[in-house]
């Protein structure tokens, strides 16, 4: 019945006057970027699920909204059906975020889920949650971390108010995770779950990465399973939030993209006031993380006495005929990159490395003290 609304020419769109708001749902940073810079051009505001294009210009298409009189919105592009950005930048203006910390891809948390509940290896899970629909036919940036690292980016973008790009962050998959990986972590009371974080330094600096981690079973993240999504904020005021719910889906998906058509009917250009953010700041190189933590580390082709002289205070966890799993108990960026260099100078191969995320991060920790 509506097929007379149809239209194979945007600039149809772009000059109807009654059109006041565009959404835009095609993905990717080609014809999706044209259109929503020609519809903020035109003075009409723009909704979007595209954490892609946010992610990458975001700065420059809130720019152009505000130039324009107009709203971009993309609260369906972070957490799906999870309301997060509104909150991030509304309920907690009154907090400084130190942390963001996220389960932010349904499919990898599915996968792992199914790894640790059903004993399915990696290529099994993925296959059932293709059959399922949790996983595109092309996984790679599920799989790979790439969709959980545009999230974070946007995260930290509205968190800390500058933009951060998909390229200054460091960004691990699970593909490496094994079966024995995940007994590992079961028997040192560890759930396996991919992460996206953003930290802002005590001197100000703000580092981000996507990797898998080891989450202690006492950490409400470990519960978190399937295909769910959880984020979690720390402010200095109210201490640790977290918002969990469906994170992708038809229905969860259209939830968010419609509120953000509503407010940009009820506030229009007001929504900018505080959906905003500074362009990125000149940094070279990556954003790591320069504080050590705990990792667990398997290499191929060493002797577990080699990888102990290499990796240093920590313990062999497992032997394999051609390697083992080591637990390093504190290392930094640098220590674990020239460990792997080493690695491979004695002909081996660093197959997975798992961060254990800190013990006291986000189990409810308490609001700063005031005098």
């Amino acid at each position: 019945p509506y097929k007379d609304l149809f239209v194979k020419d945007f600039s149809i769109i772009e000059r109807d006057p009654e059109v006041s708001i565009v959404v835009e749902t095609i993905g990717g940073v080609g014809a999706a970027l044209d259109y929503t810079t020609r519809a903020l051009k035109a003075g009409k505001s723009v909704v979007t699920a595209n954490k892609e294009l946010v992610a990458t210009h975001g700065y420059e298409l809130l720019q152009l909204a505000k130039e324009h009189g107009v709203s971009y919105l993309f609260e369906a592009s972070v957490g799906g059906g999870i309301p997060i950005l509104r909150p991030l930048n509304a309920c907690l203006a009154a907090n400084e975020v130190d942390q963001v910390t996220g389960i932010l891809n349904g499919t990898t948390n599915y996968i792992l889920t199914r790894m640790i509940k059903a004993g399915l290896t990696f290529d099994q899970a993925l296959k059932e949650a293709q059959a399922n629909g949790y996983a595109e036919q092309d996984p790679t940036a599920d799989i790979e971390g790439h969709d959980a690292c545009r999230k974070i980016c946007i995260l930290a973008s509205l968190a800390f108010g500058r933009h951060i790009y998909p390229r200054q962050v460091p960004t691990e998959g699970i593909t490496g995770v094994t079966l024995a990986d995940v007994a590992y972590a079961d028997s040192c009371g560890y759930k396996i779950k991919l992460l996206g974080r953003a930290i802002r330094e005590p001197e100000g600096k703000v580092c981000a990465f996507v990797a898998p981690h080891l989450v202690s079973c006492e950490n409400p993240l470990a519960g978190v399973e399937d295909v769910f999504n959880a984020i979690s904020v720390t402010g200095n005021a109210v201490g640790d939030v977290m918002f969990y719910g469906r994170g992708a889906g038809k229905l969860p998906t259209a939830s968010a993209v419609v509120a953000d058509v509503v407010d940009a009917l009820k506030n229009g250009v007001k929504v900018h006031d505080s959906l905003f953010w500074q362009p990125a700041d000149p940094v070279e190189g990556m954003l790591t993380d320069p504080a050590p933590a705990a990792y667990y580390v398997r290499v191929e082709g060493i002797a577990p006495a080699v990888a102990e002289a290499i990796y240093g205070k920590g313990h062999v966890v497992e032997e394999h005929f051609d390697g083992c799993s080591y637990f390093v108990d504190s290392a930094d960026g640098k220590a674990l990159a020239e460990a792997a260099r080493k690695v491979e100078a004695m002909g081996g191969s660093v197959k997975l490395v798992l961060r254990r995320l800190p013990e006291d991060c986000l189990l409810y920790t308490s609001p700063s003290p005031r005098d």
